[in-house]
């Protein structure tokens, strides 16, 4: 019986004596890809044996049938190589709207859900170890996973893990909009079907947290680092944010492929933004020369607002739109150039109606009368 990582595993084979038959043995039991290789045990967890079993097989034996294609063991179907249950895989369920959902209840929900997933698929089992399950809090757990995403031969990933965990560290604020994030980003996105999915996966969400470091490296006046983080952003995610560029929290980037936000915009908090929408400048201007985008706005795909216009709370700007004009709160905007469509007469405003955190792309087709496709 053996407790391996891959280390050891090397170093069994190079240091124990006894025929190579019998080392080899251990490889014949155990797939390459078997977890636990990767894993020696999580904290809280009883060790997974590896057992060795013994062999008949001669070398000429094992050679004929691997000439004719024949497995070399005699089991009836093949071996599933599944990893133990390393924990239970629980994951709690999504919080009601009055719950206190703050940073140690969110990263609990991400860890029993990569726990979850490393029972279920032992492929993902050393990478959900080495990226959530091992590291003691979100802020670290995201250090590493963004330092790994965004190294380069050049940029390294310890510098930017020991960068992101600064910040972090240095700047609460940073780690209440990660949480916040995630919330939205779970609540908003029906394909999204946990925390960790979102932490690992999504990139909009890792190129908001990147830049979030980079607008404060902006504000330390380490201007060349943030501009190299822009880019490594804008490579690795194809979302290109300004680091003087100001994000509020609670933001969603669906999707986030061809994001641009330029240098003096300001985005508030509760904003969903989908692919292809560009926070731009006329081209004309200097100085203060982006949008302005107030609370709870939704922006469709597409869509592009240039200049410095201001956008309303609880606006919504129509996929595919052109804007170059103020839009007021609660209004919606749509169209080449676009035109401002009102509600109806009478209609009473809703407080809780934010589009950007309903989601509702199309209610101003059923709602407000004068427009037509």
């Amino acid at each position: 019986m053996y407790y391996v990582n891959v280390l050891e595993y090397h170093l069994m084979l190079i240091l124990t004596p006894g025929p190579r038959k019998d080392k080899l043995s251990f490889l014949a039991d155990v797939s390459p890809l078997d977890p636990r290789l990767f894993i020696r045990s999580l904290p809280g967890s009883a060790p997974s044996p590896v057992h060795c079993h013994q062999h008949t097989d001669t070398t000429a034996t094992a050679t004929a049938k691997m000439t004719a294609g024949q497995p070399l063991r005699d089991d009836p179907q093949p071996r599933r190589h599944s990893p133990p249950a390393l924990h239970p895989a629980v994951v709690p369920a999504y919080p009601p709207p009055e719950s206190d959902a703050d940073e140690s209840w969110v990263w609990s929900q991400i860890k029993a859900e990569a726990r979850r997933d490393a029972d279920a698929e032992p492929a993902l089992a050393s990478f959900l170890y080495a990226t959530v399950l091992s590291h003691s809090s979100l802020d670290r757990s995201l250090a590493f996973h963004l330092a790994n995403k965004l190294c380069s031969s050049t940029l390294l990933s310890t510098l930017l893990y020991d960068l992101f965990l600064a910040s972090f560290t240095a700047h609460p604020s940073l780690r209440a909009a990660v949480v916040a994030d995630l919330l939205a980003v779970r609540s908003r996105d029906p394909a999204c079907v946990g925390f960790s999915q979102c932490l690992l996966n999504f990139k909009g969400f890792l190129a908001i947290q990147a830049h979030r470091v980079s607008h404060v490296l902006w504000a330390q006046h380490r201007r060349p680092l943030a501009l190299a983080l822009q880019s490594r952003v804008a490579d690795v995610f194809t979302v290109d944010i300004h680091p003087a560029a100001v994000v509020g929290k609670g933001i969603l980037l669906d999707h986030a492929t061809g994001v641009v936000i330029g240098e003096t915009a300001v985005v508030g908090d509760n904003v969903s933004i989908l692919h292809h929408v560009t926070l731009g400048g006329t081209g004309k201007a200097v100085g203060d020369r982006h949008p302005k985008i107030g609370d709870g706005v939704l922006i469709g795909a597409g869509a592009t607002i240039l200049g410095n216009v201001k956008i309303g709370a609880g606006a919504k700007i129509g996929a595919g739109s052109v804007v170059l004009i103020d839009v007021p709160a609660r209004n919606t905007a749509v169209g080449n150039p676009a035109r401002l469509i009102g509600r109806k007469k009478g209609e009473a405003e809703k407080d809780e109606d934010m589009p950007g955190e309903s989601m509702d792309h199309t209610s101003f087709i059923r709602q407000w009368s004068d427009y037509t496709i």
